[in-house]
């Protein structure tokens, strides 16, 4: 596989500039928290986690329940994580201006994921803009139309996606592009990655997906396949003028310590660790159950009656995934996994263990011969 060459950076987990943020302790908050407004939407995405649904849910968090949301969010103190808000399609709520404005008047960052339906309009975006919204996201799983309203399940959504780019690009508001890549859209990321170079968007982010939901009906590409695609992704990043990252494909961060070596030996003593399913991530679906992430949907308490903050840093199975060494098989052997850590989300879809292996890495670690071995590379989190 070869992805076409062209000065970016690479991030796993992370965001390019301007949502890049100073180091974070992940034991005392999260740097991402990412709140599911809505089940609603319009699109029957083949992948989609969330299984969405057309109408809305009457029992979803209310305006003031959300409010209550972001004031725990900024609980966390400063800085606070970065916040994201999504769906299903997060355009279906009505007060989506007035939940920005209260979260940036909170002091948070705000990035918004809609999906590219008519629900997207120029009054909305700019109603957005003057909240204060900070970045959209928008995903494009192919690079035409064909093969991206195949893979979102209805006719036109591509179009809707190319005019909520040049609306968004129109009000100044950065643009993030996400693409999922699947066994259906492997063909295609060469193709994609010449898109986003067309494209004014600051960030790349490619998605690795996790049987779940509508996804577990869908082929995944081998963990050999997801190792070259990895290699190309490094690459690229270096030579392209927006950023890179992976989601729920930690070993980019692997990938990147390799290929950043000057010999196959080489080992750096620090890398950046991975932000990961309850390791620097926490998710709230539209109900307000508190999970690790929205791919790893196991409930750990509710915002209606539980703190977001105690949650995160209290609760056994948060406390559990941010140890390395609970890892179990190859990823509790692996030298790399204070950095990576692999997919928790993709383990528990595979092996029903949130602490298993994670089937879409290609690297075969070497069995630990000490206790020095095994915290072979130092981490600086952040």
């Amino acid at each position: 596989m070869r992805l076409e060459r062209g000065t970016g950076i690479l991030l796993e987990g992370m965001h390019a500039q301007p949502l890049s943020r100073p180091r974070f302790d992940f034991a005392e908050k999260p740097f991402i928290v990412i709140w599911e407004v809505t089940r609603a939407c319009a699109l029957a995405c083949l992948h989609c986690r969330a299984d969405a649904i057309p109408h809305r849910n009457r029992f979803e968090l209310t305006t003031a329940e959300g409010a209550a949301l972001i004031d725990s969010v900024s609980a966390f103190g400063d800085p606070p994580p970065l916040f994201v808000l999504t769906g299903g399609d997060p355009m279906r709520r009505p007060d989506l201006g007035e939940l920005v404005r209260h979260a940036v008047g909170k002091g948070l960052t705000v990035a918004l994921t809609p999906s590219g339906t008519a629900a997207v309009t120029r009054p909305r975006l700019k109603e957005l803009r003057e909240a204060g919204i900070s970045r959209i996201a928008v995903s494009l799983d192919g690079p035409d139309a064909g093969t991206h309203d195949q893979f979102r399940g209805v006719l036109g959504s591509y179009a809707w996606t190319m005019k909520i780019i040049e609306a968004a690009t129109d009000f100044g508001i950065p643009l993030q592009i996400n693409t999922t890549v699947a066994r259906m859209t492997l063909p295609h990321m060469a193709e994609m990655a010449r898109r986003m170079r067309e494209l004014p968007v600051v960030l790349w982010a490619v998605f690795f997906l996790i049987a779940t939901g509508r996804g577990a009906a869908l082929e995944q590409i081998t963990a050999e396949e997801c190792e070259e695609l990895l290699a190309c992704l490094h690459d690229l990043a270096g030579e392209v003028p927006f950023g890179i990252k992976t989601t729920e494909a930690p070993h980019f961060q692997r990938v990147a310590l390799q290929r950043g070596s000057r010999g196959a030996a080489a080992r750096p003593r620090y890398a950046q660790r991975s932000v990961t399913d309850g390791n620097g991530f926490v998710f709230i679906d539209h109900l307000g159950e508190i999970c690790p992430s929205g791919f790893l949907p196991l409930g750990c308490g509710n915002v209606r009656r539980d703190s977001l903050v105690s949650v995160y840093r209290e609760h056994e199975l948060f406390t559990r995934l941010r140890d390395p060494d609970a890892l179990e098989g190859k990823c509790g052997r692996c030298e790399f996994r204070r950095v990576c850590g692999g997919s928790r989300a993709r383990a528990f879809a595979a092996t029903g263990s949130a602490f298993g292996s994670d089937p879409l890495c290609a690297y075969e670690p070497a069995p630990f011969t000490d206790a020095q071995s095994a915290s072979s590379i130092s981490v600086s989190a952040g």
